[in-house]
């Protein structure tokens, strides 16, 4: 059986982890006590008065009893009072409390209110946003809580295939924690290997290709993408999406915006936005443009809107090498 404290303070500007932890709580309390033993206080209903009330509340609800305020984050420190001098009489044998607060800009958890939940012998949680370049850091101190060691490079790896977004590196970190066993060491190619499927590597080779001019590398990825039976409308996409992200990126350079504020711009880790801004430097804006044109006739191609002049192989071969070169 889990034990709890009389209170816990889970606050901070990541709010998808924030969200997490309550919903952990309150399924925990609801498995310990029953639905009947938790109450939920959120939006316009969380004020001070009516968690004070919940807090002061007799009921007949057999064991531990869970009050759960979520929204903190629009009280002052004056509010509190109220709240405070109930957690004074709690019974911190039957009831906790917890307090949720989605921090942004001004938006802050009164200092009132961690006072009154430290005094209550409570617990205090922060769930902050943690920047790009540190992700890797942040990633391997996940790792050894999860008993798995994961390296520089497989933290960049799991980045590049996942995204920025916390949540869902931590939940893919724990798919492999469960894949390796404890005491595994995770490098690029283990993390390779699990996250991604061969065919989504080969993709985003041949969009990477593409971009950076490469027709040699371009051409043998499509081939060995076809190879495996994927379908010219599927790498499209891929290809598409990268090609518009460097004609942003060309448009920006061309304006004279600096690499840093154009780097800011991208929505992907600080290495794999270096990598694209340095392969962008080595074409022009028109490359960009008619790259992106040559990908809406192979669309159209694939499509049978093109006059079934070219076999659909043929036709993509044709259109990547042109649109590289």
């Amino acid at each position: 059986m889990p034990s709890f404290r009389p209170a816990y303070l889970i606050h901070g500007d990541d709010h998808g982890r924030i969200g997490e932890r309550r919903t952990r709580l309150r399924a925990m309390a609801e498995s310990e006590t029953g639905a009947g033993g938790v109450e939920v206080l959120e939006g316009d209903a969380c004020t001070p008065e009516a968690v004070a009330a919940a807090l002061c509340a007799m009921t007949f609800a057999l064991g531990r009893r869970f009050v759960i305020a979520d929204g903190v984050e629009r009280w002052r420190d004056a509010d509190v009072a109220v709240v405070a001098d109930a957690m004074k009489s709690m019974d911190p044998d039957g009831l906790t409390v917890a307090f949720f607060a989605r921090e942004e800009g001004r938006s802050k958890v009164p200092a009132a209110l961690r006072k009154a939940v430290e005094a209550a012998g409570g617990q205090i949680a922060e769930e902050g946003s943690v920047k790009p370049r540190e992700l890797p850091r942040w990633l391997i101190a996940r790792a050894a809580e999860l008993a798995v060691e994961l390296d520089q490079q497989g933290a960049r790896a799991l980045i590049a295939h996942v995204g920025d977004r916390q949540q869902r590196l931590q939940r893919e970190l724990e798919k492999l924690a469960v894949e390796y066993g404890p005491g595994a060491r995770l490098t690029a190619a283990e993390v390779e290997r699990s996250s991604a499927t061969s065919a989504e590597r080969k993709t985003w080779t041949l969009a990477d290709a593409v971009v950076a001019g490469d027709e040699r590398t371009a051409t043998r990825a499509l081939l060995e993408l076809r190879e495996q039976g994927e379908r010219v409308p599927g790498l499209l996409y891929g290809m598409v999406r990268r090609l518009r992200d460097a004609l942003a990126v060309a448009e920006a350079r061309a304006a004279g915006r600096p690499a840093a504020q154009i780097r800011k711009s991208l929505r992907m880790p600080s290495f794999a936005a270096d990598r694209l801004i340095a392969d962008v430097a080595k074409r022009d804006v028109d490359a960009f443009r008619l790259a992106l044109e040559l990908m809406a006739d192979l669309e159209l191609e694939s499509r049978g809107g093109g006059g079934g002049v070219l076999d659909e192989e043929t036709a993509a071969i044709r259109a990547v090498i042109a649109a590289a070169r």
